[in-house]
């Protein structure tokens, strides 16, 4: 019967083929016909494969079986419980065949079910199969349509997920604590490196008497950012009351300052004089004479050894944390907690770098120092900041720019300001010493430090040298400068700039 069916569908197609040649309709209509045909058989094959894979005539297949083993350790069961089952075979089969009447009444139950639904299915395949027969070109664009449709959906109702997911991941690699929180915190550890600083300063009037004081001194610094990591790793949220402690836990494993005492027996060189009398045996006559000889006298020599060991915090971070704990510190860390400005990083900005050679400079009041913007300006087009950031002590890249601006003033001949951050260190720096303007300051001078707030959180995110002014615009050099150093220009009294540090130079 098949067979005979192929037979006339060959033929009929044949037939049209035929002629298809004499009427250029007529063959784009078969070819449209081929098309939905195909289209049509292939979905009538998917209905009834998919009618022989249902679940419901797997059920069917595996019931009888199911019947059999469910009844045999349904029996053994029971026999445990009461040992007269296994008296006599007679016993032994009609309970048997009591329990497996039993669960075939459940399984031709759920049978019933399962063959309603498959029959369901098998109507609704044949009425599919039978309109795709009637009118397969309508069929063919109405299954388009429909597989459209369903494309479009499938892809819109992904976006919520992928929405979704994508904030838990940005929130998952973010720092918990309010901005305020993270720049006070970073702020007293700051402060804690500055009263260590200022004990070794004054070492030797704490410590007088000594005959030597020598200094092995590493660099005390710390990447803001570990900090705010381990913290975040550690305690999801804090705010400064809540981890002072641990703040002091962490900084006495960074630091370690020792103070020994040495005394050594020198020998130093005395003069010294001695008289001898000597009488003339004949005459009587005393005669003293002096005479001065050296001699080498022993003596003790004090020294006071003042050492301090520093390390960074990720290179002991792995003793206070839990596996999972300093596996989300690394990932805070690599991410900067998806804050990465928040301590004083750097500008976005990826705009080339500004040309100088027509702006006429308005020279202010006050001395500026050209010298250091020429050494600034030499580094325009670096890229990445590594001889900043390496210079300052950083083992790997940090947000670079006040490295740079510190750079710029040590090959300048300035060992200060000397700061890798800009809130919590280079402002202050400024402040503390009466040399700060805000941002309508007008007497500014070549080779001070601009700051900015990007987001006008009263903190400095950027920090920069000023090149100077043109009565309009100031005009600056910025490491770190969408990770580049640039020359760059902003409106006086702009609302991104923070202040100016005032730089001494005489």
């Amino acid at each position: 019967m098949r067979s005979a069916r192929a037979g006339a569908w060959i033929y009929a197609h044949n037939k049209i083929h035929q002629v298809e040649h004499e009427n250029v309709g007529t063959e784009a209509a078969h070819k449209t016909e081929l098309v939905a045909e195909a289209g049509a058989r292939k979905l009538t094959n998917y209905t009834k494969r998919r009618i022989r894979e249902h679940p419901a005539r797997v059920v069917e297949k595996w019931e009888h079986r199911s019947v059999k083993a469910n009844a045999g350790l349904h029996y053994q069961k029971m026999a445990q419980e009461h040992p007269e089952l296994n008296s006599t075979p007679l016993s032994r089969f009609i309970q048997k065949h009591k329990i497996k009447r039993d669960y075939q009444k459940k399984a031709r139950q759920a049978a019933k079910a399962a063959k309603n639904t498959a029959t369901g299915l098998d109507k609704l395949a044949r009425a599919v199969g039978g309109l795709i027969k009637r009118h397969p070109i309508g069929t063919l664009i109405a299954l388009l349509i429909v597989a459209a449709f369903l494309i479009i959906y499938s892809a819109f109702s992904t976006l919520p997920v992928l929405g979704t997911g994508m904030m838990n991941v940005i929130a998952g690699t973010s720092y918990t604590s309010e901005d305020a929180d993270l720049i006070a915190v970073e702020q007293s550890y700051t402060d804690r490196e500055r009263d260590l600083q200022s004990r070794i300063d004054n070492i030797e009037s704490d410590y007088p008497g000594y005959d030597e004081y020598r200094y092995q001194l590493d660099e005390i610094r710390h990447n803001p950012h570990e900090l705010a990591s381990y913290l975040t790793a550690l305690f999801k949220t804090y705010t400064l009351s809540e981890v002072q402690s641990e703040l002091q836990r962490v900084f006495d494993m960074q630091y370690t300052l020792t103070l020994t005492e040495e005394v050594e027996v020198r020998y130093r060189t005395e003069t010294r004089t001695e008289t001898t009398t000597t009488t003339d045996p004949e005459t009587g006559e005393t005669t003293t004479e002096t005479h001065e000889y050296e001699v080498q006298v022993p003596y003790e020599y004090y020294i006071l050894n003042v050492e301090l060991k520093s390390r960074q915090i990720s290179a002991f971070v792995s003793d206070l944390l839990t596996a999972e704990q300093l596996q989300m510190f690394r990932v805070y860390l690599e991410t900067s907690g998806n804050k990465p400005l928040i301590f004083g990083g750097g500008s976005p900005d990826g705009t080339p770098s500004e040309d100088l050679s027509g702006v006429h400079f308005v020279n202010g009041t006050r001395p500026g120092n050209p010298a250091v913007i020429e050494i600034a300006k030499s580094q325009v087009g670096n890229v990445g900041g590594q001889p900043f950031w390496s210079w300052y002590g950083f083992d790997s890249r940090v947000e670079w720019c006040a490295c740079f601006v510190s750079w710029c003033y040590n090959r300048a001949g300035e060992s200060e300001p000397r700061f890798a951050a800009c809130t919590s260190q280079g402002m202050p720096w400024f402040i503390s010493r009466g040399q700060w303007g805000d941002r309508n300051y007008a007497d500014i001078a070549p080779g001070d430090a601009i700051f900015f707030d990007w987001d006008n959180s009263g903190g400095a995110d950027h920090v920069g040298l000023v090149i100077g002014t043109d009565g309009e615009r100031v005009y600056t050099v910025e490491g770190n400068s969408g990770d580049a150093c640039k020359i760059k220009s902003y409106p006086l009294g702009s609302p991104l700039i923070r202040g100016y540090g005032l730089m001494n130079w005489d």
